[in-house]
């Protein structure tokens, strides 16, 4: 089965050589490119989708770039976009032109406390289309206002991030994580949008396996098909919460699932998504350990 984690977040240590954009110590030192596939080897994922994260590098896409070329074979690449840059159209092309580019990402969660009316997200939204690149959606806590943006970009293929919640950071997680569900569940109605089932097992309030995700986590998929469901750990975000294996092992493991819809959420729609997939699968990189 191809195995494409939809959504996974790189990143050096904190030197002053490599400064983050904003400091801070939530237990995260350093997933680098090595130490991301050593990870997914671990496990049997075939390649990721390696998002550039704003906490450490802001509108920054240059590490994510270094990881594409180390392996090309592995990642795909996905920045985000400062909706508050007047030049926002700029870069989205030039992102189009680089190797590996496969979406933009446009950032209106709530916690972040930006205006969701600024222009520049329309702008995203719209340049995006025209250069035939998703918009990874990160709008926890504002989904009256990501419903409006997506109905006015009809055209635009709009990516949720994070089941289109805003994540619990800490564990075990209250109900009150699940709070938005009617609202995700409307969002289904959307058909250019997709949603990505990243850091579920982040607001579960039961150890691993994490069984009590799937009751909730059956309705999304009920709303919005495994056609529009992709799978991912959302690490390094998750990765003071629970180690890599947490993130991948639950959705093999569970019942919940038939084969199929398996190979749907945890690769297929990933790779028509975004239009790509790893060269190479484990099983032909590690014949011996497949087998």
């Amino acid at each position: 089965m191809l195995t494409i984690d939809c959504q996974v977040h790189p990143f050096l240590a904190n030197t002053p050589q490599r400064p983050w954009a904003n400091p801070h110590d939530d237990g995260r030192k350093h997933v680098t490119a090595d130490e991301m596939v050593m990870a997914m080897d671990a496990v049997g994922v075939d390649g990721a989708i390696a998002v550039s994260p704003r906490g450490m590098y802001a509108f920054d896409p240059s590490y994510a770039i270094e990881v594409q070329r180390a392996y090309p074979d592995r990642f795909a690449i996905v920045r985000p976009c400062d909706p508050e840059n007047p030049a926002v159209g700029e870069t989205i092309a030039e992102w189009k032109r680089t190797a590996g580019a496969v979406a933009v990402r446009l950032m209106l969660g709530k916690h972040l406390g930006l205006d969701t009316g600024l222009s520049g997200t329309d702008i995203i939204a719209k340049e995006a289309a025209r250069h035939g690149l998703p918009v990874n959606f990160q709008c926890g806590g504002n989904l009256d206002a990501a419903m409006a943006l997506i109905d006015r970009h009809p055209e635009t293929r709009f990516v949720l991030d994070h089941l289109g919640f805003y994540q619990p950071r800490k564990v075990p997680a209250t109900a009150e994580a699940w709070s938005d569900l009617p609202k995700v569940l409307a969002l289904a109605k959307r058909p250019n949008a997709v949603i990505k089932v990243s850091g579920a097992c982040a607001m579960s309030a039961l150890p691993f396996p994490h069984d009590d995700i799937w009751d909730n986590l059956m309705r999304i998929f009920d709303a919005w098909g495994f056609e529009r469901c992709l799978w991912g750990t959302d690490w390094t975000r998750t990765y003071p919460l629970f180690p890599y294996l947490n993130g991948v092992a639950p959705f093999r493991l569970t019942q919940r699932l038939s084969e199929s819809d398996r190979a749907k959420l945890m690769g297929e729609t990933c790779a028509k998504v975004y239009g790509w997939k790893p060269k190479s699968s484990f099983a032909q990189r590690h014949p011996k350990a497949a087998g």
